[in-house]
């Protein structure tokens, strides 16, 4: 199986491969902390409306694998959230003391070991 990683950060996507699931989330889990460590964004402001840099998306480490497509939002704040889903999106509601990361595997772990 052949598990791919894409990192957007900005204008800039780098395209990343995998042999196994466990390296694919070790990939994520690595350029997640990479752009949640970069600046930080300001807010935007038009019109009618502010986004602050916690609504923000600077960056998205998505993992694409059979049957599974799942990554993480990075946001202009460095704050990180799980998700899975293809067309719509699905945030992944940590467990205590558990990061997004760590999140993002039990769900993929479950989900992977239920397919056939």
């Amino acid at each position: 199986m052949s598990w791919r990683v894409t990192v957007r950060d900005g204008p800039r996507v780098e395209k990343l491969r995998a042999a196994a699931l466990g390296q694919a989330l070790d990939l994520v889990e690595r350029e997640g902390r990479v752009l949640a460590n970069g600046p930080g964004r300001r807010p935007v402001e038009l019109r009618a409306r502010t986004f602050t840099p916690q609504q923000q998306v600077a960056g998205r480490v998505e993992l694409r694998g059979p049957r599974v497509r799942a990554g993480v939002d990075v946001r202009g704040d460095g704050s990180v959230e799980a998700w899975t889903g293809r067309v719509r999106r699905r945030v992944i509601a940590q467990e205590e003391r558990e990061s997004s990361y760590d999140a993002l595997r039990r769900v993929l772990a479950q989900s992977v070991s239920a397919d056939p």
